[in-house]
């Protein structure tokens, strides 16, 4: 899928409520390994952007389940870069289960680029550039101060 990286998980018991269902706050944990897998492909790590002063804090969340995974499923999440602004960053998941072609979960996140101090920054034009790529790519970046259409 264009733009998607993948991350494979298999889910482990402690995963689980007592009806062997994954509970649901174990999907935002999920889109955090995803999104740091996803980081790690684009090249840099968070431990790279807090070398260089910077947190990459969660403002928003969003998560909608569309159907149950269990105990010991194979799910993969994808990960994709959707917008990323001046001072923000924001990240959408499908988790979804290979073996019979389900979506279990979409959800999204939008992430505040701050100081170690958690001042909001910019963000610094060579994480812009590693996540969303060349200058054609980067039309899908919105300038400071203007809303997104």
């Amino acid at each position: 899928m264009d733009g998607w990286h993948e991350t494979a998980i298999r889910v482990r018991y402690a995963e689980t409520d007592k009806m062997g269902i994954v509970h649901h706050a174990n999907y935002l944990i999920w889109f955090e390994a995803a999104r740091s897998e996803l980081c790690r492909s684009h090249g840099f790590s968070y431990r790279e952007m807090e070398a260089d002063g910077l947190l990459m804090l969660v403002a928003e969340s969003y998560l909608r389940y569309k159907s149950p995974a269990f105990y010991e499923d194979e799910l993969v999440i994808r990960t994709k870069v959707a917008e990323v602004r001046s001072r923000s960053i924001r990240f959408v998941y499908e988790v979804y289960r290979p073996d019979d072609d389900i979506l279990v979960a979409e959800g999204e996140t939008m992430h505040l680029m701050t100081g170690i101090d958690k001042k909001i920054r910019l963000i610094p034009e060579h994480y812009k550039v590693m996540l969303i790529g060349d200058d054609e790519q980067r039309e899908r970046a919105f300038p400071a101060n203007q809303a997104p259409s």
